[in-house]
């Protein structure tokens, strides 16, 4: 399955506050002529759920409609739940910080302003059985719902903090994960990424992903110490491996792709970024290696680059490389990525018995970090240099 993650490009963020249905629905249309399967889209937490005894009527509406606009445009979803850590930004509702934890490396957003206090422990106590009211809420309203591939738990939630333990991390999963199967009879799984598995976070994919229908994964050359290069073709099929080994479940890598940036830059606020060209050989290098390796699918970051008038709010005013990320441009243009995800998409490959690959053992990984990563990922390509074809 191929897809992509979204967020319209007029509102971005504040896509539930400034709903433009007709938008949506535009860009749905686009995906599915491109041929693709399924759009990932995150439910803004402080949106749906302003206070923890209380679901946003409005909000849970426009999320029905926007539903219906997938299943119409002969697409599948992948809501994500509980946003949350977003482009460099937590966006969280007040009633979930911690007043005596300031931020550090994510800007709190809340209240429309910025914060200066952290997430609470949302993994344990009260904040987990407010989650959980929500996650029975909108399980209901989606019973059943034809357009939903899986409910996404969250993203990246471990940027907003981690688990004390890996055991609470696990059971965090495993109650949202029983109460929305229950409520809704539709597959649950969660947006784990790559500093899950290069640094220690508590996340322990064994545990954390056992109740899963599948496993997810992120991972972007730009973001990781151990990339040979702003594009190179082994970061995504190494994390997708590693995800695979440890979870012991199929993988679908639900974000993959790079900053663009104008032919001679290399950089965007700090960040490796690639030129239109470069960044569509990228696509072409890594989405046979991940079919070669038995994925469920991969959707790309993001869809859209965002309209210029809202780089001056978070969190494209501090993170300029977060601005154009998309498989279109701001005018509508098309990006040569486009061409590529379409020309694979004709190809419709079937999904593939698991190439045979390293195996790895999870309390050596963590033991080790960050030794481990490097180690393995040095292994993993002396092993597959020549990805894209089978063992």
């Amino acid at each position: 399955m191929l897809g992509a993650n979204y967020w319209p490009r007029s509102s971005a963020m504040r896509m539930w506050e400034r709903f433009d249905l007709g938008e949506i629905d535009a860009d749905f249309a686009r995906m599915a002529a491109l041929g693709m399967d399924v759009v990932r889209f995150f439910i803004l937490w402080e949106d749906f759920q302003p206070a923890p005894d209380t679901v946003a009527t409005l909000a849970i509406e426009r999320f029905m409609l926007v539903l219906d606009r997938v299943a119409a445009n002969g697409l599948t979803a992948m809501p994500t739940l509980f946003t949350g850590h977003m482009s460099g930004c937590n966006y969280l509702p007040a009633w979930t910080l911690d007043r005596s934890t300031r931020s550090q490396r994510f800007r709190t957003i809340t209240l429309g302003g910025e914060s200066p206090y952290a997430a609470a422990d949302f993994y344990t106590g009260e904040l987990l059985e407010a989650q959980r009211f929500f996650a029975r809420t909108i399980g209901e309203r989606a019973r059943d719902h034809g357009a939903i591939l899986a409910w996404d738990l969250g993203n990246e939630f471990s940027n907003l903090r981690p688990p004390n333990s890996p055991a609470e991390g696990a059971h965090w999963s495993a109650a949202l994960t029983s109460d929305l199967f229950t409520s809704s009879n539709l597959p649950v799984t969660g947006g784990i990424h790559g500093e899950d598995i290069a640094f220690e976070r508590n996340i322990r994919p064994s545990s954390m992903c056992e109740p899963w229908a599948f496993a997810t994964m992120h991972g972007y050359p730009a973001y990781s110490a151990f990339a040979r290069s702003p594009d190179d073709p082994e970061v995504v099929p190494y994390l997708f491996e590693v995800t695979r080994s440890l979870s012991g479940k199929p993988v679908f890598f639900t974000e993959l792709g790079t900053p663009t940036c104008p032919p001679g830059v290399t950089s965007v606020g700090g960040h490796p970024c690639l030129a239109d060209e470069p960044a569509a050989v990228y696509a072409r290098n890594v989405l046979p290696r991940l079919a070669e390796r038995g994925a469920l699918g991969a959707m790309w970051w993001c869809w859209t680059d965002y309209a210029e008038d809202l780089y001056d709010t978070p969190p494209f005013d501090l993170a300029p490389h977060e601005r154009q990320f998309g498989i279109v441009r701001a005018d509508g243009t098309e990006r040569p990525v486009a061409r590529v995800i379409a020309d694979f998409a004709r190809e419709r490959r079937p999904i593939v018995e698991p190439l045979r690959a390293p195996m790895f053992d999870e309390a050596e990984h963590y033991a080790n970090l960050p030794q481990s990563v490097d180690s393995e990922y040095h292994a993993y390509c002396e092993a597959y240099v020549t990805a894209g074809t089978r063992a």
